[in-house]
């Protein structure tokens, strides 16, 4: 690593005089910054100080002489893209947003880390403007900013013309050393290298601090040289608190043409801190009253808590310069319209978010056509049939998976994969031009099923694409954190989960799905759908793709299924997340099987069987608990009639069945389920072996009806 190139700093070498007299400098820009953040921690009582008064000059440096971003529309679909990868330093992005202009008035500053404020204690998208993403955990913040490069060189790609360009902006995140130590900063950061994401710019803060302090006795690599091998431009050896170096460095990152960069930029935690600065102790807690007293002697900055001088309001405001930078956008956006009227209209649509007119029309075609044909199938088969299908209607459409296309079948006819050549199409040109040529529509992961589920994220939060990636089931356990993402943020992911259960086979039970579906399904906000034919998967994609603020799951088989009855109006009823497939036949007895997927069959077979017993049993295919939890008490009631016995049947960990058969010490419910890990064997051997059968399911039926007479 360079040598330190900063010190924690004497009153002397940091005191300024009278703002009102001169005019306001650079150092007072970013003394505001620490000045806030100091001030938010301390009234908050929690927070992380060190790194917003650390990275100050960085952010002056950026956020006044690169940073195209119109405070006043936060959704300006050119705006660059700023992620805050290390985001506990949350009050370096508020305090960047408050003083450029952005609807955070000193309020919500005061109010940091406070219920229902719009500043919580790592940033979030939805609840702050000007936040692209949620971040946090960390390294994911950097994997986001991939996808919004990825997302905007394909978007370029495809929507601009030989002197007509409507998408050109950079992405910029900032990165700490807990990034750069989590797994999944490889995982993106490689596959960025691969890319060849030129317009993506990294900026290191190397510190060499952590919470349990200094990071040499953990974190000895050699970065610059790191990212040299993943194929990046690397900018060594800058001086993170010399604004006019970092924005040097910025500029020579803006002149890359065929390669993502980093800056590697050697900082002080805490700068300014007379007895903190360079210490774990300023990391991730407030400096408290004396200590913040001294840094504000030391800072030269002698007005109240949470007060900024108009001079230093007036050098940060962006909202003019925004505006003008919108402008210029809106007159070449209308010049492109003139010329190519469907080409701009198709841009406004997919950045709007919107799907097609006929989209629900040919969606329904499609759902008819598969209840039509009733074919036995694979529904990772009938996946890839619905992603045929809609593919066609919905080029923004923007497949992959994690080296397992083969197996979860993620691609379609029309698939065109994503290649580094794809910066040959144009939208780095002098002129700014572009054309479709090289844009791609699936991208090739590779194993890294944690990096690609939040590449995926920034994807959609970037807009302009429906993002979907593909893996086993099992190895939703690696992306898990980044689904949480997905559902917190509300976004429009889809994660395609295939091999399913013991179902798989001779894999064993390293592969084998047990308790990953119940799993999945505990994440707030995230919609599971487990479809047991055609039909019921066709519709799981259309609501997948019309869920505009919620990430989808699709979990597929990877062994036939046999298709279910459907009715005419199998759409609608599908869509409800729970419904009869076969209702009560005659008198008698009676009890309701819940079945979900490849279990839908065995609950069909077992009704049959029954019958002659003067059994009447009721199936309800339940593909998605979420949906079918959404609603009203007297459809639910209706599916789910009080006082008859229930069977829930699923390949999968039993517990959180009995919410819907009834619990766990009662006679008249119970759970076909699978508790344990499986074995090595073929899926028809297992399914016997773990009484996946028709006749278990009703040997179940008939202990909990024998109960309740």
């Amino acid at each position: 690593m360079p040598a330190q190139s900063s010190t924690p700093d004497s009153p002397a070498t940091l005191q300024k005089p009278a703002i009102e007299a001169i005019g306001a400098s650079d150092a007072d820009l970013a003394n505001s910054i620490r000045i806030l953040a100091i001030d938010a921690v301390e009234a908050a009582k929690s927070g992380h100080p060190g790194m917003p008064m650390g990275m100050a000059e960085i952010a002056v440096a950026l956020w006044t002489r690169h940073l195209r971003h119109n405070p006043a529309n936060p959704h300006w679909p050119d705006r660059d893209r700023f992620v805050l990868s290390n985001g506990h330093g949350s009050m370096l992005q508020y305090a960047l947003l408050h003083l450029t202009g952005y609807d955070l008035p000193m309020s919500e500053l005061r109010a940091f880390r406070q219920l229902h404020s719009r500043t919580p204690g790592h940033p979030e998208t939805g609840v702050t403007p000007g936040v692209e993403t949620t971040t946090g955990p960390l390294g994911q913040g950097l994997a986001n900013a991939v996808g919004m490069a990825l997302a905007e060189r394909l978007l370029a790609a495809t929507f601009n013309r030989p002197g007509h360009s409507i998408v050109d902006h950079r992405t910029w995140v900032f990165i700490g050393d807990g990034c750069l130590m989590e797994g999944i900063s490889h995982e993106a950061c490689s596959l960025a290298g691969t890319l060849g994401l030129a317009k993506l710019v990294a900026i290191y803060d190397d510190n060499g601090i952590s919470i349990d302090g200094p990071t040499s006795g953990w974190f000895t690599d050699d970065t610059p040289r790191r990212f040299e091998a993943y194929g990046w431009n690397v900018i060594a050896g800058v001086d993170g608190h010399d604004v006019e170096a970092v924005s040097r460095a910025i500029a020579s990152a803006k002149d890359e043409r065929e390669r993502p960069t980093i800056i590697c930029c050697r900082t002080t935690i805490g700068r300014g801190s007379p007895g903190k600065a360079g210490s774990a102790d300023v990391h991730g807690a407030a400096l408290g009253e004396r200590e913040a007293a001294a840094t504000r002697k030391a800072l030269g900055w002698g007005d109240p808590p949470f007060e900024i001088p108009q001079p230093i309001y007036d050098r940060w405001d962006a909202r003019e310069r925004g505006a003008a930078e919108e402008r210029a956008w809106t007159a070449r956006v209308a010049a492109h319209a003139a010329r190519y009227p469907d080409l701009a209209a198709e841009f406004a649509r997919r950045t709007a978010g919107e799907l097609p007119a006929g989209f629900d029309r040919a969606a329904q075609a499609f759902v008819d056509a598969q209840a039509a044909k009733g074919e036995s199938i694979a529904t990772r088969k009938a996946s890839q049939q619905a992603i045929e299908a809609f593919a066609r209607e919905l080029p923004e459409m923007l497949g992959g998976a994690a080296d397992l296309t083969g197996s979860v079948f993620t691609n379609w006819s029309g698939s065109v994969p994503v290649r580094r050549s794809a910066d040959a199409a144009g939208q780095h040109a002098p002129d700014g031009g572009g054309s479709t040529a090289g844009a791609g529509n699936y991208v090739n992961y590779g194993v890294r099923e944690f990096g690609m589920a939040a590449i995926v994220n920034g994807i959609a939060l970037h807009g302009g694409f429906i993002p979907y990636a593909g893996t086993f089931l099992t190895f939703s356990d690696y992306m898990r954190n980044a689904v949480r993402m997905a559902a917190m943020m509300r976004i429009r992911s889809i994660l395609v989960f295939t091999h399913d259960s013991i179902g798989l086979g001779e894999d064993g039970p390293t592969h084998q799905s047990i308790e990953h579906t119940a799993s999945l399904r505990l994440i707030p906000g995230l919609d599971v759908w487990r479809p047991c034919d055609g039909v019921e998967t066709a519709v799981a994609w259309r609501e997948a793709l019309a869920r505009r603020h919620g990430p989808s799951a699709l979990v597929l088989t990877r062994q036939n299924v046999a298709a279910a009855p459907h009715g005419a109006d199998a759409g609608p009823q599908v869509a409800r997340g729970g419904y009869v497939v076969a209702d009560f036949d005659g008198g008698g007895r009676r009890a309701v099987v819940i079945a979900t997927g490849s279990e839908v069959p065995l609950a069909l077979a077992a009704r049959a069987a029954l019958a002659s017993e003067a059994i009447a049993v009721r199936v309800v295919s339940m593909p998605c608990t979420q949906a079918f939890d959404r609603q009203d008490a007297a459809y639910r009631a209706a599916v789910l009639p009080a006082g008859i016995a229930r069977v829930a049947v699923e390949a999968g960990a039993s517990g959180g069945w009995h919410r819907y058969a009834g619990a766990a010490d009662s006679a008249t419910a119970a759970v076909v389920g699978i508790d344990r890990f499986g074995e090595s064997a073929p899926a028809s051997v297992l399914f016997r072996h773990f009484g996946f059968t028709a006749e278990h399911v009703a040997d179940a039926v008939r202990r909990v009806v024998d109960a309740g007479t």
